[in-house]
């Protein structure tokens, strides 16, 4: 376990290029200024990263769904979160493969792979290959202030409301 003074691959900063003309959530810079905090902009859209066991999530333990802070998209499930010891909420798959997507990030003289939000652009964090085995190896190293929590019973009644009162939860099959 690294301790709060010691930096890993997940907090040190991206600098991917990420096509944003992609995206189908779009403001200016000033509309985001406006709508975020100076720390969920610094780290949401200018791929900043916060300091280890000081943010929001990293021992957060409530069911839930997270949010990107950028837009209405769910991206992971706590029931996906497990304890990494990083000092920032880890989960092991995203809630919607299509939500989330990965460019190669090769600064600060490493290879991680950036992800990000595909509907808003929005810089979540890294994924590494050293996750639980049992759940497919991957670890989602995720930066709290790129996202919000939504309580399980007030997602599904979001999730209802969004889709007329029927079907399934968004990303469950």
């Amino acid at each position: 376990m690294k301790t709060p003074s010691e930096k890993s691959a997940c907090g040190l900063p991206s600098h991917v290029v990420i096509d944003l003309a992609k995206t189908t959530v779009q403001h200016t810079d000033a509309e985001w200024r406006a709508k975020l905090t100076p720390m969920q902009y610094r780290v949401a859209r200018q791929q900043g990263t916060e300091p280890p066991f000081q943010n929001v999530f990293w021992d957060h333990h409530e069911d839930g769904v997270y949010f990107s802070v950028c837009s209405e998209t769910p991206l992971f499930d706590s029931r996906d979160k497990f304890e990494s010891g990083t000092g920032w909420p880890s989960f092991t798959k995203p809630i919607e493969p299509a939500f989330v997507g990965e460019t190669v990030d090769s600064s600060h003289g490493m290879r991680r792979v950036e992800v990000h939000s595909n509907v808003d652009g929005a810089h979540l964090g890294h994924v590494f290959p050293d996750g639980p085995r049992a759940q497919g190896g991957l670890r989602y190293c995720i930066n709290s202030a790129s996202l919000r929590f939504m309580p399980r019973a007030e997602y599904e009644a979001w999730v209802a409301k969004k889709q007329g009162g029927a079907g399934k939860p968004v990303g469950k099959k």
